[in-house]
């Protein structure tokens, strides 16, 4: 079976403070489906649910005054693929990666996806082997430099959540949104979206890939347009 590096009992994954005392649980976790059965998916399952768990747990301890929205947007951030494959790659989980020779040609031990996935997978195999405490213990050991480097709550919220909160604050109506137009072939798709906000401003529109992002762009630029007006009004 195809691999980058063999772990070993001898030799096990630097910067995760667990020693695995199932290496075969260890070897499974860093094998990618496309090396046929015994693959980390189960593992990554497991890994998944308590590394959510476990985050809440320590934003719960750590933010006290955090809103249950809050605590939210704070876990999304922790846990998102892209900063679980920062930390994988971090753990140069990419070179103990067993995939198979089609993977590995297409560069999978660097894909962001499968890098977050495996992460999981580990997280899932060290509480197999060693319990919930052990679990608990290295991910903690590997979010809590990031937890506290947070940016606020406030600023994890995305455009439109921001200027809907902006508006309702103020006691306006929420903001519409419509696409003007949508051009370009299927995967190269372009959407001019427009955000209005009644009376209290003209409208906007911003464009982009997908609807989605449009209607963020457009946010954000009428929830800058909206602060500044208030701030105007404020000093005059």
């Amino acid at each position: 079976m195809p691999n980058r590096s063999e772990i070993s009992q001898k030799d096990q994954l630097s910067g995760i403070d667990y020693r695995f005392r199932d290496a075969d649980l260890l070897v499974r976790a860093l094998t990618h489906r496309s090396c046929g059965s015994g693959h980390y998916e189960r593992l990554e399952f497991l890994g998944d649910s308590l590394l959510n768990f476990v985050t809440a747990e320590m934003l719960y301890e750590r933010r006290p005054h955090a809103t249950e929205g809050d605590l939210s947007r704070l876990r999304s951030r922790l846990v998102r693929d892209a900063t679980l494959a920062e930390i994988a790659a971090e753990l140069n989980l990419g070179d103990h990666l067993r995939l198979g020779q089609g993977e590995m040609k297409a560069g999978g031990f660097m894909r962001e996806s499968i890098l977050a996935d495996v992460l999981e997978a580990v997280i899932g195999a060290v509480y197999l082997d060693g319990g919930f405490d052990a679990a608990r213990g290295v991910v903690r050991s590997l979010l809590e430099q990031r937890e506290r480097e947070l940016p606020t709550a406030e600023r994890l919220k995305d455009p439109k959540t921001r200027l809907q909160e902006l508006l309702q604050g103020a006691g306006h109506e929420l903001p519409e949104y419509r696409v003007v137009s949508e051009s370009g072939a299927d995967h190269l798709k372009s959407f001019l979206v427009e955000c209005a906000v009644g009376a209290l401003l003209p409208s906007v529109t911003a464009e982009a890939s997908s609807r989605r992002k449009a209607e963020q762009a457009a946010a954000r630029i009428m929830h800058k347009r909206l602060l500044e007006q208030m701030s105007e009004g404020n000093q005059s």
